[in-house]
């Protein structure tokens, strides 16, 4: 089939009411692809787990005019559409099982783009979370990261515009479809990003679909797939970031969270991710660390990392963190390397992360602690 034959087919389906993205999954594995669905019918549809009645007579009633006019809409706005069959779908979409099928592309996504890491947090934030938001922003496009963020107010504008002012590459995930911009106020940031070719807006949702409340949570599995981790800036207890964290960390996703105020309620599910194991992150260096071979990449060279200088340690702890110089290892096998009981490993071993020398990565496996220029 042809490129745009495959895109209408695509179309078709996605705009029939009740046909989301894991239905449109289902029935790509039951029929092949999109163009043998259609060819399918009603009846054989309702055979596919979900589709009733109602989904079924939806589908039937969407016709190619419709989809033609969804394209001509979006050429209008200088939206590009793409399906996830498309071979310049971005790659990390097509892993998740409810990948959306569809996308719709103000700007570019490119190669590039691949490396990311998302930004995300409270539309109501505190003047620290704004500041924190846009500080990672630039450092992870500085970097050459791509941030990936929903394009909100509050963290998530600050963390697209960190990224313009170190002159990198942002993504805003959007929760209506781009006949719009949501919210108004930040229609010249949207314009900004793909006028300068810094980026793009995008969104799985047809063009005239409306900012409705249901759409947010559902985009953020966009912003969490797109990237190699999500940063937490600032959430309270029900704040939709959490949901972004989840999402990511179901996906497998790295979930990093910036602590903020003990006595600040937008900083209490952030707190609570820190405690459930996200990695609590101070700096570039932070991130870096966790992203494995990715991290080492996007380190600037000619400048090598050096193990942090930490001062004031006891005997204890500076033959732990002798033996720690060439491997990552367990607190077993600390212990054995050392000849000191679990007891007084655990006790020096706090004590060296307290420090700031030593990282506890998942595991109970811990690593020196690298200092990089970047890391600012």
């Amino acid at each position: 089939m042809s490129d745009a034959s495959q895109l209408r087919a695509y179309l078709r389906l996605h705009l029939a009411a009740g046909v989301g993205a894991v239905l449109f999954r289902r029935l790509l594995d039951a029929f092949g692809d999109a163009e043998s669905v259609l060819s399918a019918g009603p009846q054989q549809w309702r055979q596919v787990e979900g589709i009733g009645a109602k989904t079924a007579a939806a589908m039937a009633s969407v016709r190619e005019a419709d989809a033609d006019a969804e394209l001509a809409e979006a050429d209008k706005h200088g939206v590009r559409i793409i399906c996830m069959a498309d071979a310049d779908f971005p790659a990390a979409l097509k892993t998740l099982y409810d990948c959306p099928p569809v996308l719709y592309i103000r700007g570019r996504v490119g190669p590039a783009d691949a490396v990311a890491v998302g930004i995300v947090g409270s539309r109501r934030c505190t003047h620290y979370g704004l500041e924190q938001a846009e500080r990672f922003g630039q450092l992870l496009a500085a970097a050459g990261f791509t941030v990936v963020s929903g394009g909100a107010r509050g963290i998530d504008t600050a963390a697209h515009r960190g990224a313009l002012a170190a002159d990198g590459r942002t993504v805003a995930v959007m929760g209506c479809g781009l006949c719009q911009s949501y919210p108004a106020e930040n229609a010249r940031l949207f314009d900004g990003i793909v006028a300068e070719g810094r980026g793009a807006v995008i969104s799985e949702l047809p063009m005239k679909t409306t900012p409705l409340a249901g759409h947010f949570p559902t985009r953020n599995r966009i912003i969490s797939g797109m990237s190699l981790g999500v940063v937490i800036v600032e959430a309270g207890k029900r704040s939709g970031a959490l949901i972004t964290a989840r999402e990511a960390a179901e996906q497998g996703r790295a979930v990093f969270a910036v602590p903020g105020r003990l006595d600040s309620p937008l900083s209490r599910g952030t707190h609570e991710l820190i405690r459930d194991g996200a990695v609590l992150v101070q700096g570039l260096e932070d991130v870096l660390e966790q992203l494995g071979e990715v991290g080492v990449k996007m380190t600037v060279p000619d400048a090598p990392a050096e193990p942090v200088s930490v001062s004031g340690l006891n005997q204890t702890q500076q033959k732990l963190l002798d033996v720690l110089a060439g491997a990552s290892l367990s607190l077993d096998e600390l212990a054995d390397r050392t000849g000191l009981d679990s007891g007084a490993a655990t006790a020096a071993m706090t004590m060296l992360v307290l420090k700031g020398a030593v990282r506890q990565m998942p595991g109970n496996v811990f690593a020196r602690r690298l200092s990089r220029p970047t890391a600012q």
